[in-house]
């Protein structure tokens, strides 16, 4: 009866039901490839394929993983209850993918490098490349539960709104697909074409060709969870009666006649409920007789309902066959009551539990439904989201419904299977309960002067710099053991710009003669080699400086700046004063909106931070705040803006090398490439290529990673690159790695 499908292994290690399961694709490493599961116990297990005992399990969801998809150099990609979407690589976590406001039900990896898209329960899909959303793609009404590959440039998605769209990466939604009756849960793409097979909830798998549904196979299962295309092109689904089949359009691999009559048979027996929606939107109390089956039908799939014999039969028509095939009964509600089924009929559906809920005192009642087989705790978010309810009320509900339920197990298994994603007997969200919470839900004047705007500052001594065209066959680049910092200074001419200003300043921000002459103390002792130590008034004369108006703060950036190389002062701002309030300054000035001589200054002071022990434990404490915030000056059309902005990148691969920051690094080479992409100047192109070799050496994770990314299609040009010859040795180096 397998037909060459025999079981080989059996693999038990997840503690609760497993959502998905994924071939990751063979390596050096592992030749046969992997197989990984993830489950409703928040963890993917990976397993090699000749043998059952667990390889390793990969930690960090929290909450049910329900996708999975693998890409090149073993990376694999999970999507979650819990709104977030992962990219590990072998057993470590590189990337988290946050931007979604519900939880996430498919994942998929597109064929060009570091493109991934998201399906989530709030309606929306998202591509994400480097580790960043590029795109949001709007359209569906309802919770997005599938994806499908069609090329680089389209996709395919379905949805609980019981359509199927097309589109392209760009945004453009191309075609809407309809045709099922209810949920679509799967979707997958026939080899070689951009045909498509779906499987939901209306009992059925469907085959599309050319745009239109060719063909409509009815299942004696409600809900068909999942659909895959062999290569040769077979289609295997799984359904909620536990059983998975194996259809296909070759005569030698056709099921013997026996085995498809017992098919048959099983279907015509299976019962179908006229609220389930499966059969279309029909009256199901007017119906002819047999001889309503006595005219063909007009296309595949059609469904006639008959009276016989006192009952309602439900036929479908199979234009490959020519004849009407019996595909169920028809049933009302049973009419039983709670105490002869032991069910509760609730708007139309019937419950374990229906409970009477006061939350106030005089207040309103709310009815609250409830099966054995459902999470107590996403039942009660799902309530307290559906009736507005305060957030507060929800372990109180939760713990009542525990209370409430004692002597029936909880999970219990039924004669039907239960949702492999929800745990419920199939997945039917209300409006506000698509919404799957997270695993605890209850807790203007520029001109400084000249050389600020348009200068190139190369690095400090020690980075190998030579403007010689001779290439060389030694990497003096990286990896880098210091941060580089921006040590240019003009002292004469920052005071007198800061005294300038300082007399057009309104009387509450105006320095008197005194804080000038102290400020210019600081400066003076900072930027020398004198033994003499700043003083507590000088930094507190300086804090009071930095928070002048916008547009007239610049000269006291720039003091600030060069003052943080100090050790003291250093210190002082990054862990002795208000560290956090601090950052803040600084990243107020990165606005998209902001100065740009102040946003210039500002990456730079960030990138002088790293000069002390101090500013470079704060920076990497407020690494993800400060990392997201400066790439997006990746915008600006300034080369020294590019430039400060490579060399924050480059101190942070410096930084993370020394902790070996698994995630850290992943979030650094995101920042390389997305920069990279937009970045033209040659000094700042060979700072991120230097933090790239950083980054990647001796490290293999980092290079698989820096693969996955694409990272090898972004800097071949720069192979090519005469002058300075630093940049063409620094990509050769760097591809020496890859």
């Amino acid at each position: 009866l397998n037909r060459g499908f025999t079981e080989i292994h059996s693999m038990s290690d997840h503690s609760n039901f497993v959502s998905c399961v994924c071939i990751i694709p063979p390596s050096d490493l592992y030749p046969h490839g992997l197989i990984a599961t993830g489950g409703n116990d928040h963890n993917i297990c990976v397993y090699t394929v000749d043998n059952p005992a667990l390889l390793y399990i990969l930690q960090g969801h929290a909450n049910t993983v329900c996708s999975l998809s693998s890409g090149n150099f073993g990376t694999l990609v999970s999507g979650s209850w819990d709104a977030t979407a992962k990219v590990w690589l072998n057993d470590k976590c590189m990337i988290t993918l946050k931007g979604h406001t519900a939880a996430i039900w498919a994942v998929k990896l597109l064929p060009e490098g570091g493109l991934i898209l998201t399906a989530s329960a709030d309606k929306t899909i998202k591509l994400w490349k480097a580790g960043r959303c590029e795109r949001t793609f709007t359209g569906h009404e309802d919770c997005v539960r599938g994806l499908a590959v069609i090329s680089e440039e389209e996709f395919l998605s379905c949805s609980n709104d019981a359509s199927v769209r097309r589109w392209k990466i760009s945004g453009e939604c191309l075609h809407v697909y309809y045709g099922h009756a209810n949920y679509i849960y799967s979707i997958a793409i026939l080899p070689e074409s951009n045909d498509f097979v779906t499987t939901g909830e209306d009992r059925t798998l469907r085959i599309w060709k050319q745009g239109e549904c060719a063909q409509t196979i009815r299942l004696p299962a409600q809900s068909v969870w999942c659909c895959c295309v062999l290569d040769n092109r077979d289609i295997v689904v799984g359904a909620s009666d536990g059983i998975i089949r194996v259809f296909t359009e070759s005569l030698e691999r056709t099921a013997s006649a026996e085995e498809i009559q017992a098919f048959e048979n099983e279907l015509s027996q299976a019962s179908i409920h006229p609220d389930t929606g499966d059969l279309g939107d029909i009256n199901v109390h007017d119906f002819p007789g047999r001889e309503h089956l006595d005219d063909p039908g007009r296309r595949d799939g059609q469904t006639r309902l008959i009276k016989n014999d006192g009952k309602v039969e439900a036929y479908q028509w199979s234009a490959g066959e020519g004849r009407w095939i019996k595909i169920g009964d028809v049933v009302g509600s049973s009419g039983a009551t709670q105490q002869t089924s032991g069910k509760v009929l609730f708007e139309g559906k019937e419950y374990d539990y229906v409970f009477t809920i006061d939350v106030n005192e005089g207040g309103p009642s709310y009815k609250l439904p409830y099966n054995i087989t459902d999470d107590p705790w996403l039942t009660a978010y799902n309530f307290v989201e559906k009736n507005n309810l305060s957030p507060v009320f929800t372990d109180q509900v939760a713990y009542f419904i525990m209370d409430n339920t004692k002597g029936r197990a909880v999970f219990n298994a039924s004669s039907e299977f239960s949702d492999p994603f929800t745990g419920a007997g199939r997945y039917m969200p209300s409006a506000s309960s698509s919404t799957v919470p997270p695993a605890d839900s209850f807790t203007g004047n520029v001109k400084h002067f000249n050389a600020l705007l348009n200068f190139t500052c190369f690095l400090s001594v020690g980075m190998g710099i030579s403007q010689s065209a001779n290439t060389t066959d030694e990497n003096t680049y990286f990896p880098k053991k210091e941060a580089v910092t921006f040590d240019h200074a003009n002292p004469t001419q920052i005071m007198g710009k800061l005294k300038e200003l300082n007399g057009t300043a309104a009387e509450e921000h105006k320095l008197t003669e005194d804080e000038l002459i102290i400020l210019e103390k600081l400066l003076s002792t900072t930027c020398s080699a004198s033994a003499e130590k700043p003083t507590m008034q000088q930094i507190q004369t300086l804090w009071k400086a930095v928070h002048w108006p916008e547009d007239i703060v610049f000269p006291a950036l720039d003091i600030l700046r060069l003052s943080l190389r100090h050790p003291t002062v250093n210190e002082n701002f990054c862990s002795e004063k208000d560290p956090v309030q601090f950052i803040a300054l600084l990243r107020k000035f990165l606005s998209p909106e902001g100065k740009l001589a102040n946003q210039l200054l500002a990456l730079r002071t960030l990138c002088n931070c790293f000069a002390s022990e101090a500013g470079e434990k704060l920076l990497m404490e407020q690494r993800d705040e400060i990392m997201a915030q400066a790439i997006e000056m990746r915008s600006s059309n300034n080369k020294n803006v590019h430039i400060a902005l490579a060399t924050l990148t480059l101190n942070y691969a410096v930084s993370l090398c020394k902790v070996n920051s698994v995630e850290g690094k992943a979030q650094c080479l995101s920042g390389i490439c997305t920069v990279m992409e937009v970045v033209q100047d040659l000094e700042a192109i060979f700072r991120l290529l230097v933090a790239l070799g950083t980054l990647i050496s001796d490290d293999t994770n980092a290079v698989q990673l820096a693969k996955f990314l694409g990272v090898h299609s972004l800097i071949k040009k720069y192979a090519s690159v005469s002058e300075p010859a630093k940049v063409k040795d620094c990509c050769r180096f760097v591809n020496n790695l890859l």
